[in-house]
């Protein structure tokens, strides 16, 4: 796990992380493999780190093409990339058009008619793609 993440403390704190997640599972002990389900957490659990770094790596091939003064202060930039990691997780629930669909919706404003044309879909189509999405947004929202 060490070569993974990169450093040993990295890894272990997946390792404990990923023992305390196995531990909170109510009944665990009847886990026919425990094994193979700790490693699935541990593998999560990094899947959930690479995210958030390339999340930030994208945040700051942004902020780097921004003027100073309009950059957040440093507790908006955890907010934001709190909130972009959590919309991530979200969507990752969805197909890669819909994906596609609902941000070029929400973060390039464009029409439904303008991504069909990009995603080469009919229109129909976007609208269930975003309805996939809107749903999602919800029970998020609920959680």
């Amino acid at each position: 796990m060490g070569g993974k993440t990169g450093c040993r403390f990295g890894a272990e704190d997946i390792a404990s992380e990923a023992f305390a997640q196995l531990l909170q599972r109510p009944g665990w002990q009847d886990t026919r493999e425990p094994r193979a389900l700790l490693t699935t957490i541990a593998q999560r659990l990094l899947y959930d780190i690479w995210r958030r770094r390339d999340l930030e790596e994208a945040y700051v091939a942004w902020a780097a093409t921004q003027p100073q003064a309009t950059l957040p202060s440093p507790e908006d930039r955890a907010l934001i990339l709190e909130t972009l990691t959590t919309i991530d997780r979200m969507l990752d629930g969805l197909s890669a058009k819909a994906r596609t669909a609902f941000l070029y919706s929400q973060l390039d404003g464009l029409t439904y008619p303008e991504i069909a044309r990009r995603l080469q879909v009919s229109v129909r189509m976007v609208q269930k793609y975003m309805t996939q999405a809107m749903r999602l947004c919800y029970l998020a929202d609920l959680s």
